[in-house]
């Protein structure tokens, strides 16, 4: 036989002698991979910590019988989860009809708490193909919780609520119950409302953002000056800070009173009466032109001096002397003078006492006219009384 070869025949003959032997040594599994194709398009991508990648997996079958395809996920990293669903359900197997595919979803979870790097996994068909995927986180992971606020500086008077609208997000893969915490000055009052209800806590659902308010309410007569107030949504795992700046620009208070703190006095029909009124400033801000006015009853006069106040620093006070003049037919009794200081700012109301009373001269003069008439029965009696 070896003269009808020639020694390149030879190697000829011995390659295709070996590989036909091959294939038919390797069995059925060799035929099969080659029948049976998994793919997708995208093998390789890169996505930032806690995304969702969403593949979809062809199982193709080329041969000319059903193939039942028993699928797996093979060196997932650790931490990170998958769902492998098909027609709606997850599954682990797989029948494919000759010259057909059948559509597989992968879905899976990058975690948070992630390095930065390439990750490779596959997806397996046992003993019937492999499709090897890559994915490159592109940044280093964190486990964090973020607490922000677009606004989280505003400016006003001392009596002012200030309410800030933030947003707490979860950036971990679990759900957090956030505890809320405020640490302000004394005096400030701090109150978190979540869903329009006042909270200490609030849930917040992996990689979801919750949104909520915090009144913040000054102590009364601070003085003008920036604070800060800093709050906090704590969890066991993770926490996040967030600083509010509240600007007070003074608050105005003004107390309307007397020296001596009596408010009322006595006068006569017709007669007038001097009395003073104090205005104080019991705010942080310097009031500035303070009027002083008062409601009167019909007939009656009231006058004040000075008219205006130009200016009163906090803590301090201004007397204004008000003339009161009762009217000329006033009936004895109390009569009351509703008074008013007012600034364009703020106002302060106070009621006055007055008390007319009989003039002496008046009480005098009724008293000698029943006396003259007293005389005049007893000197009338004894005249006539003994006819």
């Amino acid at each position: 036989m070896e003269k009808f070869f020639t020694p390149i025949s030879k190697v000829r003959f011995y390659v295709m002698a070996s590989m036909i032997s091959l294939m038919f040594f390797q069995g059925p599994h060799a035929a099969l991979s080659q029948s049976v194709k998994l793919y997708t398009p995208y093998t390789k991508i890169s996505v930032p910590p806690g995304e969702t990648i969403s593949y979809t997996v062809d199982v193709i079958n080329d041969s000319r019988s059903i193939k039942n395809a028993t699928i797996s996920i093979k060196g997932m990293p650790k931490d990170w989860t998958y769902t492998l669903k098909s027609g709606g359900y997850t599954i682990d197997q797989i029948s494919v009809l000759p010259d057909e595919k059948k559509s597989l979803t992968l879905a899976v979870n990058v975690p948070f708490k992630v390095e930065k790097g390439n990750y490779t996994f596959g997806v397996s068909a046992a003993g019937l193909g492999y499709l090897p995927l890559t994915v490159n986180v592109s940044e280093q992971g964190t486990y964090k919780t973020e607490f922000t606020s677009k606004q989280p500086n505003m400016e006003g008077h001392a009596s002012s609520t200030f309410t800030f609208n933030a947003d707490i997000k979860n950036s971990t893969a679990e759900e957090q119950l956030y505890a809320l915490r405020a640490q302000a000055p004394r005096g400030w009052l701090v109150t978190f409302k979540a869903n329009y209800k006042q909270a200490t806590s609030v849930n917040v659902a992996p990689n979801a953002t919750e949104s909520i308010t915090i009144d913040v309410n000054p102590p009364d007569y601070i003085k003008a000056d920036t604070y800060t107030i800093p709050v906090q949504a704590v969890t066991s795992n993770t926490s996040a800070k967030l600083d509010l700046e509240v600007v007070i620009s003074g608050s105005y208070e003004m107390e309307l009173t007397s020296p001596t703190g009596l408010m009322s006095t006595k006068t006569t029909a017709g007669s007038e009466k001097r009395i003073d009124i104090s205005v104080r400033n019991t705010g942080s801000t310097t009031l500035r032109d303070v009027t002083v006015t008062s409601g009167k009853p019909k007939e009656w006069e009231v006058v004040f001096d000075p008219k205006e106040i130009e200016s009163i620093d906090p803590g301090q006070g201004a007397t204004v002397t008000a003339t009161i003049k009762a009217a000329d037919k006033a009936i004895p009794g109390d009569y009351i003078l509703n008074m008013e200081a007012k600034t364009p700012e703020v106002s302060a109301k106070a009621a006055y006492r007055v008390t007319v009373k009989t003039p002496v001269l008046t009480g005098w003069l009724g008293i000698l006219i029943i006396l003259g008439v007293i005389g005049t029965v007893v000197y009338l009696f004894r005249k006539y009384g003994r006819r």
